[in-house]
């Protein structure tokens, strides 16, 4: 054997140059190992659709010809430890070299360099910058303005431009897609295409990983195969699209996606490229400019093209020592209402229950519902990164605790975002019907039925004043909290501490 190819869970690009040949003396390895399973408490979903998508990956490559070698997680000489197993290959099939693609989380990247076998890393070929070119951007600079990347990549890659400058005059539509959703709006979107994953959800049962959340695994609707992926994201880009710039910030009862594309799973386990998801996007523009407005387009594109890339340069810039930042000093629990969505909050008893149910929850779900509460409660950040990184399909801790520590938590202190992104109950309220019926009153701050948001919103910049108050951005909350009656800022802050000291019961 001349040599072994290591292929990752999300490592799962059909496009890679390793698949260009085919070549007998080459042998790739895949392997369901628990201690990739177990690390955090993942979703029942998260763990079916990557072991479907593994499998699903190897029957492509057999049948184009690759020779492969699969442990699945109950196979009696899985070792469920990468080196390990690679360790009785090198001595079963004895090659002359055994090659990984450099995985996209710190502690598998520290993990293989100190293997005691011989390891050779490669590109995994799928994302649109280096791990290091972040940092080159912004050598000598305090902060990482992302809107700056995001306008590098723009012409970069000459996405969105004309000569120079960018389609209709302006980089970014941000502030024409903060709709909410009309009560009687019809959403026309995405419909699911189910697959029966019952023999891959049996096979985690039987090897007893531990697992949050629900599961049908006779209609399972995530896309395992790239063929899938691909169909949904034109199926997106036909029917959601239109909507999805103008109602990317929505929140409702009524659906649990809207005009969200589900394409983030498959984007992440590398079944797609980014830059074939963003060409597709900007090509359907192009050639129908008057069926999709640019601010649709531009939305979508800011995220997989920016947000996305610059996540993972802010991991790879700032880890480990990310990992551990606590800029306030938080250590509240995650509340345990968290794992069951059992809450008398509606904002909250929904978020938690769709995550529970679906494994999804879409951004403004998980920033300015369940990590904004998280931050107001003053969570500890690693409480709130480990509920992030299992209960979600598509988190992976490059983008997940750059996004939970850095953006919803301001964990950072200002290394992500340039302000805490807190808010009252009167964000939820404009963006949502959650609070239609709900047990507490978004107006109130007091009293027995004041929505905890509000509560909490104050008594958070109260804590917080000496980081906070000389913040630009903020100074301004400052001066309303000033100017309140010293008896109402009294009933707001022991109210406050009544909801901290019975969290439970809310």
């Amino acid at each position: 054997m001349r040599e072994l190819r290591l292929i990752l869970g999300d490592q799962l690009n059909m496009n890679h140059s390793w698949y260009n040949t085919v070549d007998s003396s080459v042998c790739y390895v895949l392997m369901e190992v628990k201690s990739e399973s177990e690390y955090v408490t993942h979703h029942i979903q998260k763990v079916v659709a990557i072991f479907a998508a593994m499998r699903s990956f190897a029957a492509q490559l057999r049948a184009n010809g690759h020779h492969v070698r699969y442990f699945k997680i109950n196979d009696p000489n899985n070792h469920h430890d990468f080196i390990k197993n690679l360790t009785g290959l090198n001595q079963e099939l004895n090659p002359q070299k055994i090659y990984y693609q450099l995985p996209d989380e710190y502690r598998l990247d520290a993990y293989f360099k100190q293997a005691n076998i011989p390891l050779s890393p490669v590109d995994s070929e799928h994302f649109l910058t280096k791990r290091e070119d972040l940092s080159v951007l912004f050598m000598g600079k305090k902060t990482f303005l992302m809107e700056t990347f995001y306008r590098h990549m723009r012409k970069k890659f000459h996405v969105l431009m004309e000569n120079d400058q960018p389609l209709g005059g302006q980089w970014n539509f941000d502030h024409d897609n903060r709709k909410k959703l009309p009560p009687n709006e019809v959403i026309f979107t995405t419909k699911l295409h189910t697959t029966d994953q019952t023999e891959v959800y049996e096979d985690i049962q039987r090897a007893t990983i531990q697992t949050i959340g629900e599961i049908n695994p006779t209609l399972f609707h995530w896309t395992i195969t790239r063929t899938d992926a691909l169909t949904l994201l034109h199926e997106f880009i036909e029917q959601a699209l239109p909507c999805f710039g103008t109602y990317q910030d929505a929140m409702t009862t009524q659906h649990w996606y809207l005009y969200h594309s589900r394409i983030s799973f498959a984007l992440n386990v590398k079944l797609i490229g980014p830059l074939e998801v963003i060409q597709a996007v900007e090509k359907a523009y192009m050639n129908n400019p008057t069926g999709y407005a640019l601010n649709q387009v531009e939305g979508f594109i800011r995220q997989i093209l920016g947000w996305r890339e610059y996540m993972r340069g802010i991991y790879w810039a700032k880890m480990p020592e990310f990992s551990e930042l606590n800029y306030f000093g938080n250590e509240a629990p995650l509340p345990a209402w968290f794992w069951t969505g059992e809450t008398k909050m509606n904002c909250l008893q929904h978020s938690i229950k769709q995550s529970l149910e679906h494994a999804y929850a879409h951004h403004i779900q998980r920033l300015m519902v369940t990590g904004n509460f998280a931050s107001l409660l003053g969570v500890h950040p690693d409480e709130v990164d480990r509920w992030y990184l299992g209960i979600y399909i598509d988190a992976f801790e490059w983008v997940e605790i750059t996004n939970t520590r850095g953006m919803s938590q301001f964990a950072d202190g200002g290394v992500v975002g340039s302000k805490p992104y807190v808010s009252s109950a009167a964000y939820v309220q404009k963006m949502s019907n959650y609070c239609q019926g709900c047990y507490y009153n978004y107006k109130e701050k007091f009293g027995e039925k004041a929505c905890p948001f509000n509560t909490l919103y104050w008594d958070f910049y109260d804590r917080n004043r000496s980081l906070l108050e000389r913040n630009p951005r903020i100074g301004m909350m400052y001066k309303v909290w000033d100017k309140m009656d010293q008896a109402q800022k009294k009933l707001i802050l022991e109210k406050a501490h009544e909801i901290k000291q019975n969290i439970e019961q809310l």
